[in-house]
């Protein structure tokens, strides 16, 4: 799924409010999905910064909806009703109902996963799944950029994110199902020795 025109230009907004604040990016993680990709893209061209390294890698990829995955919330309503549906959406640890190894949509038949042990594939995840898979990504690649003092952009998705958060800030399993996050909205983070948040700034 690409990025709507507003999504291009929250992008570039974000990238503008970085300039602004003089917070030169050093380095970006973002997933293998496209509108991630897009939203660096347009992020790193609006604040000057086109030419530093993006990494790009499947563990901050948006939370798999397992058999859930290509419906909208009407349509799974429809299916399963509208209390299971919004269970499965705002649990942290209940799964959805699992992707067939047939399915056309199984991750197996995504050139992005091609290299992924048939264990590691998302067949449906909550999003206890999410933290537990994108955490290994953050200590091995990202600390190390934090550890050189690089200024790191992280540009991923709504669970992906929240999942970073819930780890940073220390947020409860039930307390993060509320954080709402604006699209294209900035959040800066320092961090203490143990990389803990220890100030956030929010560029809205």
């Amino acid at each position: 799924m690409d990025l709507t025109d507003k999504g291009v230009e929250e992008a570039y907004e974000a990238g503008r409010r970085l300039a602004d604040e003089k917070i030169p990016i050093d380095v970006v993680h973002t997933s293998v999905l496209v509108r991630a990709i897009r939203t660096v893209d347009a992020t790193l061209h609006a604040c000057g910064r086109s030419w530093v390294p993006v990494y790009k890698h499947w563990r901050l990829n948006e939370r798999h909806y397992g058999a859930l995955q290509g419906f909208n919330r009407a349509e799974m309503a429809a299916i399963h009703g509208a209390d299971q549906v919004r269970l499965w959406r705002r649990s942290y640890d209940i799964r959805p109902p699992l992707l067939e190894p047939d399915d056309e949509r199984h991750p197996k038949y995504d050139p992005r996963y091609q290299n992924l042990a048939p264990d590691l594939l998302p067949r449906g995840e909550c999003l206890k799944d999410v933290l537990l898979r994108m955490l290994p990504y953050f200590f091995d690649a990202i600390v190390p950029d934090l550890m050189a003092e690089k200024n790191v952009l992280v540009s991923a998705h709504g669970n992906s994110l929240r999942a970073m958060i819930k780890h940073l800030e220390n947020i409860g399993d039930e307390e993060i199902l509320d954080l709402e996050l604006p699209n294209g909205v900035p959040i800066i983070y320092e961090f203490d020795e143990n990389f803990k948040a220890v100030k956030t700034l929010q560029l809205d």
